[in-house]
């Protein structure tokens, strides 16, 4: 399996790595405006793939009032309720597992990513050669030459983190940062049943609901968390990619099923009207 995976990653890889440098040739010659432009060339070219988890999410929304009922039909008889709620979504044409295709993809390119930056695009010495074996003839790189890898106040290939005297480990940089804030938001719009849940939960006090909706409202939290602690060590480019995927989620979300697990608290900030999802 591992064997596979291995080789998938590096198919993957070798597309990536020439996509890229067919944007860092078009674009300036500079790696972070070439990351950033292929990050959004890939979100819109693998957006179909996401198509059929938005509609399964729309769908799940429309018919939560019907889920909310069966639980409390079936109370903490959970085997009637998921057989229910299974013949319930066969009814409405919905497929819970519509959107794994895309969110597999997501982190497939994620890893290949990552080996694209931490083996080919590093500061040693054969970094070009590195680079010249995942690139076709046209696209190959003098040996002598030098990729520019500076963006603001990135280098690419480096973690983004400021470094300030006296404090012995890095803080997180402005592009990590929005990278994990971007995150949290991405996960909860794409959350939009958290707080029906909580009253379903209270009245049907079903253990095993208390820890579904446990995890889900710590999905929201580790996942951010875990973008932060990765990008301490990964190179900042994959904060890039990361950053404009999550904003073209929360874009799309927002687009075909509203702003979701974000509704109550826009409607606090009067920012959203009553109704509005």
């Amino acid at each position: 399996m591992l064997q596979f995976l291995g080789t998938l990653f590096g198919y993957i890889q070798y597309p990536l790595a020439n996509g890229l440098i067919i944007f860092y040739n078009i674009f300036g010659h500079n790696l972070g405006v070439a990351t950033i432009l292929f990050s959004a060339f890939l979100f819109f070219v693998t957006r179909p793939l996401s198509k059929p988890q938005m509609d399964s999410m729309k769908k799940m929304r429309e018919i939560q009032p019907l889920v909310d009922k069966l639980k409390k039909k079936y109370g903490t008889d959970k085997m009637a309720f998921s057989k229910a709620q299974a013949e319930l979504y066969k009814q409405k044409g919905i497929n819970p597992a519509g959107g794994c295709v895309f969110q597999i993809l997501q982190l497939v390119i994620l890893i290949a990513f990552y080996q694209v930056f931490a083996s080919s695009l590093s500061n040693s010495a054969d970094s070009i050669a590195k680079l010249n074996a995942h690139l076709y003839a046209p696209l190959r790189i003098e040996s002598t030459a030098t990729l520019n890898t500076n963006f603001l106040y990135l280098n690419i290939s480096k973690p983004d983190l400021f470094n300030i005297p006296g404090i012995p480990f890095g803080l997180p940089g402005i592009f990590l940062i929005l990278a994990t804030v971007s995150q949290f938001l991405s996960i909860k719009i794409t959350a939009p049943f958290v707080e029906a849940e909580k009253k379903v939960v209270k009245s049907t006090k079903n253990e095993t609901d208390n820890m579904q909706l446990a995890m889900s409202s710590s999905m929201m939290y580790t996942v951010p968390l875990m973008t932060l602690y990765f990008g301490y060590r990964f190179p900042s480019g994959l904060a890039l990619y990361w950053l404009v995927f999550s904003l073209g989620t929360v874009w799309q979300q927002v687009s075909v099923n509203g702003w979701g697990g974000l509704t109550p608290f826009l409607r606090r900030l009067n920012l959203l009207k009553s109704g509005t999802q």
